[in-house]
């Protein structure tokens, strides 16, 4: 007698497993930010009888710019993406044939009077097609980032994240990508379109999140009926 709920239960959990696989989110492969931290400096600096120090070495007049594993830089997020694809095609075939007989020999001449023995065919075919493939993305936003690695070349890998919650929502932010120290200005703030191998990704969590997605029933029938 244990053995039925034993099975039911199994069953159940399949079924929700398998709901679960249906709902699948295309994923973005934003670099993790993690809790960078600078290299620590060692526990007695050797003497070197001056007051400059490598590991602690800021330049004086110049103004503060990420550079270092640990430093934060503040991205202006600007992307936009425009595609538009337009296809057409037109093809028209028309064809005619005719055919008469004024005489055949042992028939009488009057049997092909009034176009008795006249043939005449003709065809027409045309097709007409046209398609439009239209594209646009716009996202905008500031997100400061992370220092979390300094390449050989000097260039710097950072990443970002961002939680804002209200109330049962909250919306994730995440960014990454690799910039050129010479694309930073000013203020310690670059461009995102300066930035190489940008990921962005912006989810929800919460009950807003849920809202807009579609139930598990409606994602299994639809798995089964796609049409």
């Amino acid at each position: 007698m244990k053995t039925f709920p034993t099975l039911t239960l199994l069953a159940i959990a399949a079924a929700l497993a398998g709901c679960e696989a249906m709902q699948r989110i295309p994923p973005v492969d934003v670099l993790q930010p993690t809790h960078a931290q600078p290299a620590p400096l060692p526990a007695q600096p050797p003497v070197t009888g001056s007051i400059f120090q490598a590991e602690r070495y800021r330049p004086l007049v110049e103004d503060h710019r990420a550079r270092l594993v640990g430093d934060t830089l503040m991205v202006q997020i600007a992307e936009k993406i425009s595609a538009t694809s337009k296809a057409t095609s037109t093809v028209d075939k028309t064809g005619a044939m005719d055919a008469s007989a004024t005489a055949f020999p042992g028939v009488k001449a009057n049997s092909f009077a009034g176009g008795r023995a006249s043939l005449g065919t003709s065809s027409s075919n045309t097709f007409e097609g046209k398609g439009v493939t239209e594209s646009s993305n716009d996202f905008s936003g500031v997100i400061t980032a992370t220092v979390v690695n300094v390449l050989p070349n000097g260039h710097l890998v950072i990443a970002g994240e961002k939680q804002i919650g209200v109330n049962a929502n909250v919306d994730v932010l995440r960014f990454s990508g690799t910039v050129d120290p010479r694309s930073i200005a000013p203020g310690n703030s670059v461009q995102s379109t300066q930035i190489a191998n940008v990921r962005i990704e912006q989810r929800g969590k919460g009950q807003q999140a849920e809202a807009q997605s579609m139930a598990w029933l409606a994602r299994f029938f639809l798995t089964l009926l796609p049409i």
